[in-house]
Parts: structure tokens; C-alpha cells; sequence
């Protein structure tokens, strides 16, 4: 096992340890000032840095860990590398819906799904590694920062002093105060790509993104899942496509505990773990092997000496920033996940252009002016853009839902892929897109369409001036337009328009 967390140490995880955190990597003498000193080296520092550099700016980038952040390492990657497996094998395993036997595949396939999931992230490490930052001129500092006063930074015992500074620090995985949970042992998305067994039965603290993925990858790739959450399944989305992943997982064999909590953890005599679990009125226990913690996401804020700089922060809700991201010190601004709410990948690639902007350059850009789509890269996907209708109801705006069926499209039933819909919220007697989910096997492809309308005000309607081609799920936003349109053809104009017929056969 390295320092960080990575295991194996074979030949793929030598590379990506190699590119992003070199073991005998000696840092640089620093400059004499920076135009931007950028902690943290995921997506947001990784853009900052290498917007100010190519911009011929004077920055430095420090990562205490591995460069490319959860993306790269513990999130993004390693994950759809593994749900395309996943996916791969649920085909193999339902072969008889495209004309073939069906095939079961075995958890000595496990060990081989890994090693391709490491080696797809070896590869793509290279992107975000050491070299290919300080080849384009960022200086790059292995190490803990910590501020030592308002415009001063020390990483392995030098100071670097800055015009501009951004923190960039990202989350971790929240692990709640469960009592035995700690003792007998856990994984969250840090750790659980670091497996080479299949386990026999996975217990997910957490029915969220993470824990929804990760549930029906290990459930499809042969190991008992069950999900423990306190709420509903994917909580945050609309609840007609929480149904619709519940329904899926529960026909895919995954124990489904909503509305409930684990209370307690202790160990069996062949160290296998009894998960006490509070459902309602009722307490049962639950025998796993595994447990993987997917219980939100806390940000890294902590052993900065952030007072010394003057910037606010809470330890669970993160920096505080302003809606130009900058922190109570006028001079440093921070982005992604370690102050917002939007924790995602490409959230934190536009807020650090909007960082930049502001810092460098005076900008005014803000983040609240960003339109902001996500997926959930379940079977189907769940996308959404935009309002849901509750929210819109609390801001006192009046809405109208069009909704079509992905089971009427003629692309999703040649791939026997017909769950899911497409469901767009448009100002009441306009066609202004306020919002849209998507839940499909390509919702997260489709939902751009949308957000792209919705950034250009473009309205429902021109929509169905698109030509779509013919066939793709991609047509489902088509005919939700039509349905649009449709609307307009009220009782009264329909009666003009059988006149003006009428009138032409005369």
C-alpha cells in the first residue's frame, strides 16, 4: 500500500503514482512573486494554474497528494471505467433480450475488471501529471500548504508570497459518527477501487450518486448489495426518477433499506461486519463483508491556517465565498468542491475560469449566473438542468411540464432500452425552459441539448425546428417540443385552421 491509498502497486498504479506524485520529485526554488498561488490540484487548481500560465502569468500549484484530485484518481475515472464493465457484464448476463444464451460471468473476473480500471486511469493520468504542468510553465510544489499570513503561503519549508491566491482544495467522503463503524473497518470512493476480491455482500451507507453507481456496478458484476438510506433513493432528483431507479435496482436483485439509518457496527468471529439498522419501528441486522460509506462529501479545510490568512470557513459547509468566489480576504477566492454546492468535475472547471477572471483580471463573473447540468451515471442515467417545479412553485413562478415516454422511441426499443422519459418545465404560457430531467441510458449526452437552449434562451419551441436524425434517443427532445407546440393548437385556432381547409377544397 502507497502513503496515498493506492493499491496495488503494479505496474498501472506505478505509472499513475509516477505521473502524479513522483517519488523523488524535488520542488523548485520559488519565484520572488506570483501572480496566483493555487492549492489543491484537481480539476479547479489543474484549470487555474493552467489558464494563468498560458496567459503568461507567474503561478504555482501545490498538491499535497496526487495531482488530478478525486477526478482522476478516486472519482470520475476509476468509476465509469468500472460501470462500463458493470454494464458489459449485465449484457452478457441478459444476452437473450439481443438473440445470444445468456452468460454468467464469475468473480474471478473481478480481479480482471480492476486491473482495467486501473489501467485506464494510468493512462489518462499523464494529462494531469507533474511533468505536463511544469512543461507549460506552472511551478509545481509537492507538499502541505499552510498560510502564514495574508498574502504568504509555506509548502516544504519555503514561502511563497502572491498577488493572488486560489484555494482549490476539494472534499473527502464524510464518514458519519456511527458508533463500531470506525473500529471494524469501511471504504469509501478513496479506497474502493484499491479492491481485487469481488465481495460477497456490499453494504452502501448512502443511496446518493456515488452509492447509487456503485451499488448497481457490484451488484451486476455478481456481489450482494444493500443500500441503507436515511432518506429516498437519489434524494435530490425528481422523485419520478428515483421511482424509476428504484424499480431498476430492485428488479437487478439490490436490497433497497430507504428511510432508514445504520445505528451500529460490530464484528462477526470471521471478521465479517453486523450492520445494526433503525427502519421505522422496527431494528434489523445485516451481515456484510464490506461496507462503503457514500454519505455526502466534506471539504478539506482543515490544516490550512486559514485564520492567518483572514478566510472564513465552516468546517462541513466549507469557504465561504461571495458569488464572484471571492473569500473574506479580498485576495483569494477558492472553487469547486471545498466551498460549493455543485460537486461536480465540470463545476469546478467553469467556476475556476470564473476564479481567474476575477482574480487576474478584475472580472465580475458570477457564479450564480452559471446554468448547471449533472448525471448520475446509473442504468438508465438521471440528468437534469435547470429548476425542479417545487422550486419554481417557491419562487412564485407558474409552470407547465411536457413529458415523453423514452418507451415511444423507435432507437430505444431496437435497444431494448425503454425506461426512462424526458420531462422539460417551461414557463407557464411560454415556451422559457426553466428546467428539464432526462432519464435514459444517454440522459447525460441529451441533457446537453437542453442546457445549451436554456444558455442561449432559446425556447422549447424552435427546438422543434431542429432536425433530429432519425433514429436516436435524441429525438425524445424533439417530440417533447412537439408536444409543445401541440399545446398552442387551441380549440379556437384548430376551428380556424378546418375553415381555412375547407375553404381550399371549394
Amino acid at each position: 500500500m502507497s502513503k496515498f491509498d493506492i493499491y496495488p502497486i503494479d505496474e498501472f498504479n506505478r505509472k499513475l503514482l509516477n505521473n502524479v506524485h513522483p517519488e523523488n520529485w524535488e520542488n523548485p526554488t520559488p519565484a520572488k512573486k506570483y501572480n496566483l498561488v493555487v492549492i489543491g490540484a484537481g480539476t479547479a487548481g489543474l484549470i487555474s494554474s493552467i489558464i494563468t500560465a498560458s496567459l503568461g502569468g507567474k503561478v504555482a500549484l501545490i498538491e499535497k497528494e496526487l495531482m488530478g484530485g478525486d477526478c482522476l484518481n478516486v472519482g470520475c475515472v476509476p468509476s465509469k471505467a468500472i460501470l462500463k464493465s458493470a454494464k458489459i457484464a449485465h449484457y452478457l448476463k441478459n444476452a437473450s433480450k439481443y438473440g445470444f444464451d445468456n452468460k454468467e460471468i464469475s468473480s474471478n473476473d473481478f480481479p480482471k475488471v480492476m486491473e482495467r480500471v486501473r489501467k485506464i486511469r494510468a493512462q489518462i493520468s499523464k494529462n494531469d501529471s507533474v511533468k505536463r504542468y511544469t512543461d507549460l510553465g506552472v511551478d509545481v510544489f509537492l507538499g502541505t500548504a499552510k498560510f502564514l499570513n495574508e498574502n504568504q503561503i509555506e509548502v516544504d519549508n519555503k514561502v511563497l508570497n502572491f498577488k493572488k491566491a486560489i484555494i482549490a482544495t476539494g472534499a473527502k467522503a464524510y464518514v458519519p459518527d456511527i458508533p463500531g463503524l470506525k473500529e471494524n473497518g469501511y471504504l469509501t470512493n478513496e479506497t474502493i477501487f484499491n479492491l481485487t476480491t469481488l465481495p460477497k455482500h456490499l453494504l452502501i451507507i448512502g443511496g446518493g450518486p456515488i452509492g447509487c453507481e456503485m451499488a448497481q456496478a457490484f451488484r451486476r458484476l455478481g456481489a450482494k448489495v444493500t443500500i441503507v438510506e436515511y432518506s429516498r433513493l437519489l434524494a435530490r432528483e425528481d422523485i419520478e426518477a428515483s421511482e424509476i431507479i428504484k424499480k431498476v435496482f430492485l428488479n437487478e436483485g439490490i436490497n433497497i433499506l430507504e428511510h432508514s439509518q445504520v445505528i451500529k457496527v460490530s464484528q462477526t468471529n470471521n471478521e465479517d461486519k453486523i450492520i445494526t439498522v433503525k427502519r421505522q419501528n422496527e431494528t434489523v441486522e445485516i451481515v456484510a463483508d464490506y461496507i462503503l460509506v457514500a454519505a455526502g462529501r466534506a471539504p478539506n479545510v482543515k490544516d490550512l491556517n486559514l485564520e492567518a490568512a483572514g478566510i472564513e470557513y465552516d468546517e462541513r459547509f466549507g469557504i465561504k465565498v461571495n458569488d464572484f468566489l471571492q473569500t473574506s480576504n479580498k485576495n483569494i477566492y477558492a472553487a469547486g468542491d471545498c466551498c460549493m454546492k455543485w460537486k461536480f468535475t465540470h463545476a469546478a472547471d467553469a467556476a475556476a475560469q470564473i476564479a481567474v477572471q476575477n482574480a487576474l483580471f478584475k472580472g465580475k463573473k458570477r457564479l450564480s449566473s452559471l446554468i448547471m447540468p449533472w448525471c448520475t451515471y446509473t442504468d438508465p442515467e438521471v440528468a437534469h438542468v435547470g429548476m425542479y417545479e417545487e422550486e419554481a412553485s417557491e419562487k412564485g413562478d407558474q409552470t407547465t411540464t411536457y413529458k415523453f415516454d423514452i418507451s415511444e422511441n423507435d432507437r430505444a426499443q431496437t435497444e431494448s432500452e425503454t425506461t426512462g422519459f424526458v420531462k422539460v418545465l417551461v414557463k407557464k404560457n411560454t415556451d422559457k425552459i426553466l428546467g428539464a430531467t432526462i432519464v435514459s441510458s444517454h440522459a447525460g449526452e441529451m441533457i446537453n441539448e437542453l442546457t445549451f437552449a436554456m444558455v442561449n434562451n432559446i425556447g422549447l419551441g424552435k427546438i422543434n425546428n431542429v432536425i433530429h436524425p432519425y433514429p436516436t434517443q435524441s429525438e425524445a427532445i424533439k417530440r417533447v417540443a412537439g408536444l409543445y407546440n401541440k399545446s398552442r393548437l387551441t380549440p379556437f385556432v384548430a376551428k380556424l385552421i378546418g375553415w381555412w381547409l375547407k375553404f381550399q377544397r371549394r
